[in-house]
């Protein structure tokens, strides 16, 4: 299944892929989407691109272990829900900010930091056990 159509085509497709993957993350909780599909779909473009160009190109695209990638993801959630108790509300209560950026209003909430930590999660351990069955497909 290694073409060369699908070694041209892949770059561009997980490209395309993984920037879909960040839209259907930050519309998440206004909308359908989240953290976990976005993730997915991130695993997706990553798969696509272990198959056109093996397991060490994906490795060396993505920089850090995949499960680094996870734990980084698992604590971001876990101190997103702990905020709300440092803020003296139920834990995993959602919280908002709105600093001035340029002269722009952000709004920055607890409710994306989690879904981020989910995105980070999901794409961390999927990783994982894709390239690990990979590995051991190739030996």
């Amino acid at each position: 299944m290694n073409t060369l159509i699908l070694r041209t085509v892949a770059p561009v497709v997980t490209s395309l892929m993984v920037l879909f993957s960040i839209f259907v993350l930050l519309r998440g909780h206004n909308e359908p989407g989240g953290g976990f599909i976005g993730g997915l779909i991130a695993v997706s473009a990553l798969a696509i691109y272990g198959i056109a160009y093996g397991v060490a190109a994906v490795r060396r695209a993505i920089f850090f272990h995949p499960l680094a990638i996870a734990g980084a993801g698992l604590l971001l959630s876990m101190l997103s829900g702990l905020v709300s108790i440092v803020a003296g509300v139920p834990f995993m209560t959602g919280l908002w900010v709105y600093p001035n950026l340029f002269g722009v209003e952000l709004a920055l909430s607890t409710v994306m930091s989690f879904d981020i930590g989910v995105y980070l999660v999901v794409v961390g351990t999927i990783t994982s056990i894709a390239l690990a069955l990979e590995e051991r497909e190739s030996d």
